[in-house]
């Protein structure tokens, strides 16, 4: 009983210690982790866990040892902030992948990126006609930018000298068939309402409903609920 209420106690500690250096260290998301960071994380994780389990052994060794990673990885990124060398040192170069329809096959091997994955990236970015993409750079963080030729570049409303009104965000009213009730008190309307739209869009209840929007104009888009599949890979 003693060793559980052990584990417990350095388990709690050695949360609150990774959330003080995870402030310290700062938040980023999971695609913009370099690889050093994400190799330093990972092993602050593992020390922790060492740490929440010292039964045995002295509990400070890892602690102290989860605090240098941390200094460390603080230390290197100031220097990276500080110094543009470093930085390239660090976490690297980006490598243009692709420009002007011209592959660049040594940076793909640098890179260790097969050019499938390439393709797989451009659908994912939007892009199924390679001839839309003017240049594409693998950037430090492992990301792929970007750059459309101007011909298929989508038009934005200064190209035609419009002043379009300011966007707003559209309003969940349903989500899986449940309606959300306080999303739809908060756009002035009621269950009567919603429901008259619903019949008007050929549904009789909410259950029918996989998402149900609202945008500024006061328009309701509707998207059913269905068990429907799509098997089909056009690009295996």
């Amino acid at each position: 009983m003693q060793d559980i209420i052990k584990v417990i106690i350095l388990s709690i500690v050695s949360e609150i210690v990774l959330f003080i250096l995870t402030k310290l260290m700062g938040n980023k998301e999971m695609s913009q982790l370099s690889m050093f960071d994400y190799i330093i994380g990972i092993t602050i994780g593992s020390i922790a866990a060492e740490m929440a389990t010292a039964l045995e052994s002295d509990y400070r060794q890892p602690l102290v040892a989860m605090i240098v990673y941390a200094i460390v990885a603080i230390i290197i990124s100031l220097a990276c902030t500080k110094s543009i060398k470093a930085r390239r040192f660090i976490y690297g170069n980006s490598l243009i992948l692709m420009d002007n329809g011209k592959f660049y096959r040594k940076n793909f091997k640098t890179a260790k990126l097969d050019l499938n994955e390439f393709l797989v990236q451009c659908r994912i970015n939007g892009y199924f006609h390679l001839s839309d993409i003017k240049t594409a750079i693998l950037e430090a963080n492992g990301k792929i930018s970007f750059l459309p030729k101007s011909s298929s570049r989508p038009v934005v409303p200064s190209d035609l000298n419009l002043t379009p009104e300011p966007s707003t965000i559209d309003v969940n009213l349903i989500m899986d068939g449940k309606i959300l009730f306080e999303n739809l008190k908060n756009s002035n309307h009621d269950e009567m309402w919603l429901q008259k739209e619903l019949v008007s869009q050929g549904f009789d209840k909410p259950e029918q409903i996989f998402l149900a929007t609202l945008d500024n104009q006061n328009r309701v888009s509707l998207y059913e609920n269905n068990d429907l599949g799509n098997s089909h890979d056009f690009w295996a």
